[in-house]
């Protein structure tokens, strides 16, 4: 194992990015999957009741009814959840992007690697896109970087530690 490897373990190895490197790498599928449930649910609505999903809520509410029937309100829920996870991984990238100093690089790396519509085939295909955004770019410095901006991401999403809070004002507020 290298000196760089010791100090820099991937993200499959280190657990404090595993949550938003699983995260990230499952993105592109439930994105898809929540695309495709939700075209589904629209289509057997519009067959079983005639009607959007929208109109139907909207009459049922100004009615005053609430729903009875617990499979629509539960996939709803199931779906709204879902939705929730997805905005918030976007508006935390949107965070990153506009506001950390290394930002539009971190965006695109992250865009290419894991959140495109349409999967790259390999690292050459992912670097070949980052060209126009990040000069002289390789696979050590993608994978440096790409590991930064999951790092930065996990911030974003999860927070700073206590431990790692104290760190840093340590380092800014020594006794």
């Amino acid at each position: 194992m290298s000196k760089y490897q010791k100090n820099y373990p991937s993200p499959e190895e280190d657990p404090r990015f595993h949550d938003t490197y699983q995260f990230l790498k499952r993105y592109r599928d439930a994105t898809y999957s929540l695309k495709v449930v939700i075209h589904q649910l629209e289509s057997q609505f519009k067959l079983e009741y005639g009607s959007s999903i929208d109109e139907f809520l909207d009459s049922i509410y100004a009615a005053g009814i609430e729903l009875g029937d617990g499979n629509i309100e539960e996939r709803a829920k199931s779906i709204e959840r879902s939705n929730k996870m997805l905005k918030l991984l976007d508006s935390s990238v949107d965070l990153l992007r506009s506001n950390h100093k290394y930002g539009e690089q971190y965006y695109w790396i992250l865009y290419y690697s894991f959140l495109c519509p349409q999967e790259l085939r390999n690292t050459d295909e992912i670097i070949e896109k980052l060209v126009p955004h990040i000069d002289n770019i390789s696979y050590r410095t993608f994978y440096r970087k790409r590991r930064a901006a999951i790092e930065a991401l996990s911030t974003i999403l999860w927070g700073f530690t206590a431990k790692e809070t104290l760190d840093l004002l340590n380092k800014f507020f020594p006794e």
